[in-house]
């Protein structure tokens, strides 16, 4: 029995190649970090990065690492 939830499951494509909608979305108990907003957005890690995905958070909170999720 594994001790992992759902939401942190590798994805594993389903019929067709597509990935289960409960695969690609996060859940509302964790708190985002700076490099979480900085690697979901695609950009690569550096002091201006993190200093713009730290205002982001501060600005928008979760949303911001939502907004860039599917």
């Amino acid at each position: 029995m594994s001790e992992e939830s759902e939401s942190v499951s590798a994805a594993v494509p389903g019929p067709g190649g597509i990935t289960p909608d409960r695969l690609l979305h996060t859940g509302a108990s964790d708190r985002p970090s700076a490099e979480d907003l900085v690697l979901a957005s695609g950009r690569d890690l550096t002091p201006e990065t993190l200093e713009w995905a730290r205002r982001k958070l501060a600005a928008e909170g979760r949303s911001a690492l939502d907004k860039q999720l599917p």
